[in-house]
Order: structure tokens, then sequence, then C-alpha cells
């Protein structure tokens, strides 16, 4: 096939990115013989030509389209619709978003009706254990979408507790010459589909109220201050990010913003703004914090053959100093009974709705089978301490690792507002505390980085369950040796990417565990991601 040829597909799945994808056969010239020889039409193709794999933008599965093909390599192309043959049943009517229309990239699923989202990514789930971790027929319990009733009705929306916004244009400039230009509108928004292009998006269906209100009072007081935003280009220009942490519990607010500079010109009057737009929107500002990230925001790498320079965008958001400008240094979640503080630079999961039903999850795979029995939980990756604590009444001892040293005082902080006394936090590198811990003994004297706690160390080497929660590259293989290590008889790997699950499932195969099962929780709607919560026991006899 080639480049701008026409073809006919039925879109089968989606992309994560929110690609359509179907099989584009090419026609086959008829073969000779009594049965053809008349027919005037192509012979099917054959049983074993599954045909080309063709992504095609703005296509759902069940749709039947004409598209160009716009790219094509070996064993895939790419292509756009030229005309729909036949609409999908799965399509959504009700997701108008005009930030969609305008290129906004954060939503690919939005086309899709909620239940057929469900689906495509039980299917990516139940595909990636199966091909990657080359289990057949892997236990894939149905997927945990969202209720209607979440949100206060507002079912699968306005279920984001953190938004990042990216803050571009706005405000004036003096060139040379004395010569004042203004530099246009702000835009408060998200980047467009596969650039760094900000949309301006004056609401967003998956944002909290609090979050939408403070973004449209930050461009008002950008707007009528003439407040610049940094342009990476140019290393100018003040505003790079805002960040809004809603607690959907306690209704508090913690709003970031994220400066290339040392303040915030006529900060009092950006804070009354804020405080009222919240305030209008049913939720209480209780902190403004500004992080200073005075990087470059982009690396130049020059390419000596054609003598010339590419500028990549970093993906570092904050800095490394944070200032609390008004109100307290963190806000207020709870998860069922447990209280959680989150600070600015502590992860905590985003949907406040589901985390309880993915923490509900992972206790009952931590559940011993004897239910008077306490055991050790080693909870890798703890941020705020969340997924721990929430089992801590199914444990002797918990012990966290976690590497930013903000979400660390935070969970100990949040084992003594629980009044949970068996947990232990340790701030470092999991990859590299693990081991470490596993090695030490009791009269050892630790070594930098960190001295290693002989009483944690006996702990750690008779852990029972191991709960793994990695970003979203995953583990790296010496974490996974370090977890098989232990001996622990469960481990609970909490993934948010199907992929690399599989690939870390497949490792711990080696390493004598086995896959047991794994249930979907869908975090997060009309995106193309999902969160799974895995169980993988230790094989008999290992």
């Amino acid at each position: 096939m080639k480049k701008d040829q026409i073809v006919e597909i039925t879109i089968e799945d989606m992309s994560t990115e929110g690609q359509g994808i179907g099989r584009a056969f090419e026609a086959l010239p008829p073969a000779p013989g009594p049965e053809t020889e008349d027919s005037g039409s192509a012979a099917a193709p054959d049983e074993q030509d599954r045909g080309l794999v063709v992504f095609v933008s703005g296509t759902v599965p069940g749709d039947r389209v004409k598209a160009r093909l716009t790219k094509v390599k070996k064993n895939y192309a790419f292509g756009r619709v030229e005309e729909i043959l036949e609409e999908s049943p799965g399509r959504s009517g009700s997701f108008d978003c005009s930030g969609l229309s305008d290129g906004c990239g954060g939503c690919p699923f939005a086309p899709i009706a909620y239940e057929e989202q469900l689906a495509v990514k039980q299917r990516q789930v139940e595909s990636r254990l199966s091909r990657i971790a080359d289990l057949k027929d892997p236990a894939v319990r149905p997927i945990i979408g969202m209720q209607e009733q979440d949100n206060e009705g507002m079912g699968c929306f306005r279920y984001r507790g953190k938004a990042v916004f990216q803050v571009s244009t706005g405000g004036i400039i003096t060139k040379k010459g004395g010569i004042v230009e203004k530099l246009g509108e702000p835009a408060v928004g998200f980047y467009s589909a596969k650039s760094h292009d900000v949309v301006d998006c004056r609401d967003c269906y998956l944002q909290s109220a609090a979050a939408m209100a403070a973004a449209g009072a930050l461009r008002q007081f950008m707007e009528e201050d003439n407040i610049t935003a940094f342009d990476p280009k140019w290393e100018k220009g003040l505003l790079r990010h805002m960040i809004v942490r809603t607690a959907f519990a306690t209704k508090e607010v913690m709003v970031i913003l994220v400066i290339n500079g040392k303040g915030i010109p006529n900060a009092p009057k950006l804070i009354g703004m804020l405080d009222d737009a919240v305030y209008e929107a049913g939720f209480s500002l209780e902190s403004l914090v500004v992080n200073i990230n005075k990087a470059s925001g982009k690396n130049v790498e020059k390419n000596k053959k054609k003598d010339r320079r590419e500028i990549r965008v970093s993906g570092e958001i904050m800095g490394s100093e944070t200032i609390v400008i008004a109100g307290k240094p963190s806000v207020e979640e709870r998860i069922g009974e447990l209280r959680l503080e989150i600070s600015p630079a502590s992860f905590c999961q985003v949907n406040p709705a589901q985390m309880k039903r993915l923490y509900d999850q992972v206790r009952a795979f931590c559940a011993p089978e004897d239910p008077d029995r306490k055991q050790v939980i080693l909870d890798l990756y703890c941020g705020i301490g969340s997924i721990g604590l929430y089992c801590a009444d199914l444990a002797e001892m918990i012990i966290g690792i976690e590497s930013v040293k903000d979400a660390v005082t935070d969970a100990n902080r949040n084992a003594v507002i629980n009044g949970i006394t068996g947990a232990r936090y340790i701030c470092g590198r999991a990859e590299e505390v693990l081991p470490a811990y596993l090695e030490t003994r009791e009269g050892d004297a630790g070594e930098a980085p960190f001295k290693a706690d002989p009483q944690l160390a006996e702990y750690i080497r008779r852990a029972d369950t191991v709960i793994l929660d990695p970003p979203r590259a995953g583990c790296r293989p010496e974490l996974l040796k370090a977890a098989a290590a232990t001996g622990a008889g469960k481990i609970i790997y909490v993934s948010c990417d199907p992929a690399t699950l599989a690939r870390d499932v497949k490792l711990l195969g080696e390493l004598g565990y086995c896959f047991a099962e794994a249930v979907p929780v869908d975090m997060f709607p009309h995106t193309g991601h999902v969160e799974t919560v895995a169980l993988i026991q230790k094989r008999k006899g290992d």
C-alpha cells in the first residue's frame, strides 16, 4: 500500500492516544479457474493475510470509514478520514467540549460512549498481559468504572483532584528602541495533541469546578496587570504553570503557581481574586503556593551536519524551591475513614471516588488467609503513604519507601493523624534502598547515602506482602529482584500502564512468582489511561 491511497476500514479498537485501529486489505486480482474466470471481481484476501494495521484519528470502534493513508510503514500505517460510511453505535453525543474541538489533547476517548471506553480499556489490559507477559487467557476481572452518583451526581465528569494548567502568552514586552508590544491574550489551558501549543480552556469537563474557577481568575489577573507567561524559546516571561489540588471530601483547595522569577507582582490582588472565584465555585481556598523554577525550559542540541539547533522542551514542571504565600502548607483529603494531608510536591491519585475502589481492591488482595494473623507489608513508591495506611489494620508493620522528601514527611504525618503507630517510612529510591536493607544485619553501622536501620531491615526480610505502585515507566529490574528476594508470598502491583505491568509480570515470573489475577480500575475516564491492580503470588516450592 502507498501514501495517499484510499482504503475502506472497519475500526476494531483504540490506541491509548485515541486513534481508531483497523486493518486495510488491498484487493487481490482474480485467480484463474472456473470459479473466478468470469466473476469480474477480486478474490477475498487469504485467511492468513490479516491486512495492514492502520491508525485513524477521529474514529471509534465500530466505525466503517474510507481513509486516506498519510504515512505508510512496513507493518502499519496512519490515515485520515475521508468519509464515514457507517457510524458506530458506540459514539458519544454528549461530549461537546469546545477545547476538544480547538485541538486540546487531554480527552482522546471523549467521542466514545463511556461503556465502550470501559470495554476498550478492558481489552487493552487483557491484550498486554497476553502478548507481552506471554500469559494464556489471563484472569482479568471486569473493569471497575465510575458510577452515576459519583462526584455529587457528575459521574465520570469533574473527577480530577489535581489539574495542571499550562500558561502561555499574555502581557507586554519592550523591544529595542523602546517599542512596547502586547504579546496577545493569555491562555490558561492544556497542550494541543502532540505539540506544546497551549489551547486556552475556559472549561474542562474533567476538572473540578474549583480548578476552572481558579484558571479563570488567573487569566483575568494576567489581562488586567499585563503579566507575561514564560516562553521557552526566548527564556523570558513569568508564569509557567498553575496546579490546582482539590480535596473533594473537605472542599479544600490548594493553588500552586510555578514561576520563572522571585515573586508575583501585586500578589495580594491575585490572592483575593482566587479566593473569591474558588468560593463562588463552592470550595475554600486554603493554600496559595509559589514554586520557583528558573530552568531554561529547553535543551538545545546542535546538529553538526546541518549546523542547526533543535529546541526540546523540558518535561520538568516544578522547581526545588516552594514558598507558601497564603494559608497553610497542605490540604486534607479523606478516603473512607482515612485522613490524608497532601503537600504541593506529593503524589496522590487524582480521582478520589475511584481511589477508594482501587484501595479496596488492594486491601482485598492484602487480606491474609488467617484473619487473626498480622503481617508485614512493604509499600514501595508509597507517596504520601495512602495505600499502606488504608491496609494498616491488616498489618503488624507497614514500611514505606519513597524518593520525594516532602511525600515522606506527609506519610509520617498521615500515620500520626490517623493514630497508626505501626508504620515507618524511608526516604530514598526504592531500587537502592530495598537491596541495601536486605543486606543489613544487626550491628551494621550503615553507609551513605543513608544508614539502614537494622530493626527495619529485619521486618523487611520477613515481609509477607509487597505493594508496588511505580510511575508509568514501571519498576527497574533491580527493584523487582529485591522484591522477590524478600520471599514475600504476595506482590500486589498497582500500575497505570498495562504494557509496563505486563513486562514486569513476565520478569517476576522468571524470579519465582506467577500472575494470579488482575482488576482494571478506570481512574481516568475519557482518556486512554487505565489503572490495574494485579495479584502476583510466590510459586509454591520457590
